[in-house]
């Protein structure tokens, strides 16, 4: 396999953090000033990605440029996309008032010329993934290849106990596995929380609650992808739009798991999910940092993780 073909990572890091409260992707996890995405590249690295590239808000590109790209351009080749509000079919226009990104299917196909055809994984830039995570999608994408009239793609799962966190709620997508371990089916559920020792969802408002198992296999939004799924974001956005743009012009998002959930119904793709027993971590509320802080010292003193990491 060629440079010109191998894996790529994309990095969505132009998400606002609206719960958070700033920019999260730039909140230090260590005293040495080192962030989620710092730990997560160098995973890359060690499973052997060369190339990354980030999706981020044109307003945020100096400052990241100088917090993470640079650094990280001394160890892999890196470039970076925009996501822009702007970015949609001529037929459409931004509502007025609308700030919020078009979501994660957008924020991939912002990458849609920068992949130059490569296989490609996606992350989020403020999850916590895991070695493992990335050794097993990076040797899924070297030997990816489409079958006839049916894409093949990748997905890491994660067991829904080891992606909440006791400070509110979070959004996963519920995975439906045949007994080969491929997707049947995933289902958002965008309000799921920790009721004492149990895991429950609520489409309500919180008025009733739906139990959960612990080891549900979720989606984190790690995915692997050949750039067939390219074209069929783009397509899909416009349907996207024509339904919903009218209905929720201000908040409307294009999840990058409906698209795969439509190809699977069509019969068109086929994802196969590679299984994780590893913790995730993230930081969805502020609350969320000591956590995260602690489990990743606790990783440097067992020597999964250099000091200077990316320095």
């Amino acid at each position: 396999m060629g440079m010109e073909n191998k894996p790529v990572l994309v990095i969505m890091a132009a998400g606002m953090g609206s719960r958070y409260g700033g920019l999260k992707q730039m909140d230090p996890m260590d005293k040495r000033g080192h962030l989620i995405i710092d730990y997560s590249i160098y995973d890359a690295l060690q499973a052997g990605f060369q190339q990354v590239l980030f999706v981020i808000r044109e307003e945020n590109a100096e400052l990241f440029r100088e917090k993470i790209g640079n650094r990280v351009a001394r160890h892999m080749k890196v470039g970076y996309v925009y996501q822009r509000l702007s970015d949609i079919p001529a037929e459409f226009s931004v509502p007025k008032g609308r700030t919020k990104p078009w979501g994660t299917g957008h924020a991939v196909l912002s990458a849609y010329f920068a992949t130059e055809g490569a296989p490609f994984a996606v992350i989020n830039a403020d999850d916590f993934y895991g070695r493992d995570a990335f050794c097993r999608m990076y040797r899924f994408l070297e030997n990816q290849r489409d079958l006839e009239g049916k894409y093949r793609y990748a997905m890491v799962g994660y067991q829904l106990k080891n992606t909440v966190t006791e400070n509110g709620s979070v959004s996963r997508g519920i995975c439906d596995l045949d007994e080969k371990g491929y997707l049947k089916k995933i289902t958002e559920r965008t309000r799921i929380e920790t009721k004492g020792d149990r895991i429950a969802f609520t489409e309500d408002e919180g008025k009733s609650w739906t139990e959960l198992a612990p080891d549900t296999p979720v989606s984190m939004n790690f995915w692997g992808f050949s750039n067939s799924i390219m074209n069929e974001l783009l397509t899909g956005f416009r349907a996207f739009l024509e339904e919903n743009l009218d209905k929720n012009p201000l908040k409307c998002e294009y999840y990058l798991p409906s698209v795969v959930e439509k190809l699977l119904r069509e019969g068109r793709a086929e994802v196969q999910v590679l299984p994780n027993a590893d913790k995730w971590y993230g930081v969805t509320y502020k609350e969320d940092k000591e956590q995260v802080v602690r489990a990743l010292a606790a990783m440097r003193e067992k020597g999964i993780y250099p000091e200077e990491l990316l320095d």
